[in-house]
């Protein structure tokens, strides 16, 4: 980051190491200079820098595709289905990715689904692929996003096989924090699946609603909610992006303010 490294260089000259730029960071917003959002932004930032693709990219097993040759009829319920903006297209190799379909791109022959289309061809409307490797840092991904304006790019592993897939959102979520929050939530739910194996949580969600839904069996006497017990789990209030392993889940910090833990990204099945 171009403005960050200038804003090291002018104004924190006496930073030797990140730790102490995140001090002097640290030391700046108790001194009102700028308030928490904007200091959980400045991490972000840093923790952008030290990351690399394969930490935030979406496994193969868990990206949805459509196929090259489906046609209209085929290609929209997984369009629907999935309600994502952009999707991965797979020709006859499952491992290869052909283009990218931008789902506004099919609009105009959504009005045409009844006459069934026979002009419809999914290949004409695809966008280019943009192929990066794992190892790729996360700033240098962000750069490349905006100066070739793209949104999604596909994750290659070293023998170049498909690893799965990144998108621009999931970079600015390292920064700004997860765009998902607890508005995304009904009123009377407390956990919202994303993956067979990743759900959301508030933590004020019940421990007793927290263990039968996930069959598990956290200790409901000294807490209330599943954010008490990460609290004693952690030993101090955590920030966001701080994850711990336990019982068997890995839990991530998605929001939190000065005085508690909001919400959660909880992986199950952790060994």
């Amino acid at each position: 980051m171009v403005w960050l490294q200038r804003l090291r260089e002018k104004l924190f000259l006496k930073a030797k190491n990140q730790e102490q730029f995140l001090h002097i960071l640290r030391d700046a917003q108790k001194r009102e200079l700028f308030d928490e959002s904007t200091l959980a932004m400045f991490e972000g930032v840093l923790q952008v820098s030290d990351m690399q693709t394969r930490d935030i990219m979406i496994p193969r097993a868990q990206m949805v595709t459509v196929n090259a040759d489906d046609t209209l009829d085929e290609a929209l319920p997984v369009v629907i289905q999935a309600g994502h903006s952009r999707l991965p297209v797979v020709g006859d190799n499952p491992n290869e990715i052909t283009g990218i379909l931008i789902v506004k791109d099919i609009i105009p022959y959504i009005y045409n689904i009844h006459k069934k289309n026979k002009d419809f061809k999914l290949q004409d409307i695809l966008r280019p692929v943009s192929f990066i490797p794992e190892s790729k840092r996360l700033d240098t991904l962000l750069q490349e996003f905006r100066v070739n304006h793209q949104h999604m790019a596909i994750v290659v592993d070293e023998y170049g096989s498909i690893a799965g897939l990144v998108t621009i959102e999931d970079v600015l979520e390292q920064i700004v924090g997860d765009i998902e929050d607890e508005h995304d939530f009904d009123d009377e739910n407390y956990i919202k699946k994303h993956s067979e194996t990743t759900y959301i949580v508030k933590a004020i969600t019940p421990v007793e609603e927290f263990n039968q839904y996930f069959k598990a069996k956290f200790d409901d006497e000294e807490s209330d909610t599943i954010g008490g017990v990460l609290l004693k789990a952690f030993g101090h209030l955590p920030k966001r992006g701080e994850n711990i392993i336990f019982e068997g889940f890995r839990f991530k910090i998605l929001h939190a303010d000065n005085r508690r833990i909001r919400l959660l990204r909880v992986r199950r099945n952790i060994k």
